[in-house]
């Protein structure tokens, strides 16, 4: 592996690797111009050989910098390119994230509407300036040395200004905190930020996200399909805002949202007055509705009553009403012809490799886990690290170490250094791969 001295302008003095972003690595090193600390994420060296993606990074760069100084946000301090790798400059925080302070448990509510309601000002300010970050989670909430969150990482953000960084279609974000539109392969928006706001602010509350889950994709299934987990009486009509799944029903800022969670927990009227506007309004509608149905059956009554002697019109026998029958309804039109099957996924091929995987079929792992790499190839998403995990184990097995040790390199950027990737590596070293583990890493 190369020495980040390598990578980095020699201004950027004793750099060492702290983390992984989407698309790269974090170092944290001496700026010796400034005489400051920084973090410094660049671009990792298999994506800097794709133009498009190198183009890529400069637009997260760019659309990072918009930001850079607003309170709340991290700040850019540079932006460039050092033998062709290009790299990113920003305040280094050593108060570290969210997601550790959540590794302690749930921390102290005042401590939690804080946060949440920095957070939710700052991606105000983001939404204002046309940026929608699109993987708001705890990892990318940082705490500086005072306490207070910045919100960092805009690393697969979409500036409204700029060509979009992802098409629809291709699932970004983390599974615990996606939108259900985004679980769907739809476009993010602003209010796919706050809705994964919320569900950090449920995680904060409780001590879990709202449908926690081993498995990432029966994660971001729940986010589609059911209901918010009941916490109390005074919260619940405020997440099932927040957390309703079509974005049109959500707080209109996360600022509101913030504002509602705080009335509500310290004994507000907000539980009066959560639901949306439109839902608010739309009973007095249902009762006109209603009303004007029930006197237009009225006025049917009094025609069918008042017959006028034509034929057709009802026979009056006794004081009883009869109306002629109706002729037979039409039969309904025959069904649509069922869509043709959708091309699996990337997430699904995943799911199929690592089942391959599982039953001994290295072959058959290593054919399908060619795929789903292709497919997720630059998402930065978890599955994309799984992916990458499936190909390297199955080439290992089947005694193709060179390239295998690369994917598994690829897999550890995403995810972090997980016991089954050392497995694998070590079992390739060896040559008598046994590996069947999916080297994921269950989100905290």
């Amino acid at each position: 592996m190369r020495s980040p001295d390598e990578f980095l302008p020699p201004r950027y003095r004793r750099p060492s690797r702290i983390g992984y972003g989407g698309m790269g690595e974090i170092f944290r090193a001496e700026d010796d111009v400034l005489g400051r600390t920084v973090a410094i994420k660049v671009l990792a060296e298999r994506y800097a050989r794709d133009e498009a993606l190198r183009a890529r990074f400069t637009r997260e760069a760019l659309a990072a910098a918009r930001l850079s100084g607003e309170p709340g946000t991290v700040t850019i301090f540079d932006v460039g390119e050092w033998h062709g790798r290009p790299f990113i400059v920003m305040e280094f925080l050593g108060g570290g994230s969210l997601e550790d302070r959540l590794r302690e448990g749930a921390p102290p509510t005042g401590d939690a509407l804080m946060w949440i309601e920095q957070a939710a000002a700052a991606l105000d300010d983001a939404h204002r300036q046309g940026v929608v970050h699109r993987d708001v989670k705890p990892g990318n909430l940082l705490l500086g040395q005072d306490g207070d969150v910045r919100v960092a990482d805009f690393g697969i953000a979409s500036a409204a200004g700029l060509h979009s960084l992802t098409l629809t279609g291709t699932v970004l974000g983390t599974a615990g905190y996606l939108s259900p539109e985004q679980a769907r392969g739809d476009r993010a928006t602003p209010a796919s930020d706050r809705y994964a706001l919320a569900v950090v602010a449920y995680e904060l509350l409780t001590g879990r996200r709202p449908f926690e889950s081993e498995s990432p994709t029966a994660e971001a299934a729940a986010h589609v399909q059911a209901e918010v987990p009941s916490i109390s009486p005074q919260l619940d009509p405020v997440f099932r805002r927040a957390l309703a799944k079509d974005p049109r029903d959500r707080f209109e800022t996360a600022s509101l949202f913030a504002g509602a969670l705080r009335e509500a927990l310290e004994g507000g009227a907000a539980t009066t007055r959560v639901l949306p506007a439109e839902r608010r309004s739309i009973w007095p509608l249902v009762a006109a509705v209603v009303a004007a149905a029930l006197l237009a059956g009225a006025g049917l009554a009094a025609l069918f009553t008042s017959g006028d002697g034509q034929q057709g019109a009802q026979q009056t026998t006794s004081g009883r009403t009869t109306v002629a029958n109706p002729p037979p309804p039409a039969p309904p039109p025959p069904p649509p012809p069922p869509p043709p099957p959708a091309a699996p996924s990337g997430h699904a091929q995943t799911d199929q490799a690592t089942a391959l995987l599982r039953s001994g079929d290295a072959a058959g792992a290593e054919r399908v886990a060619r795929q789903a790499v292709a497919a997720l190839l630059g998402s930065g998403a978890v599955y994309e690290a799984y992916a990458e995990y499936d190909l390297g184990a199955a080439l290992a097995q089947l005694g193709q170490c060179d390239e295998a040790l690369q994917h598994l390199e690829r897999s550890r950027q995403l995810q972090g250094n997980r016991p089954e990737i050392r497995q694998a590596e070590r079992l390739c070293q060896r040559g008598n791969v046994k590996g069947h583990g999916k080297g994921k890493k269950h989100e905290e």
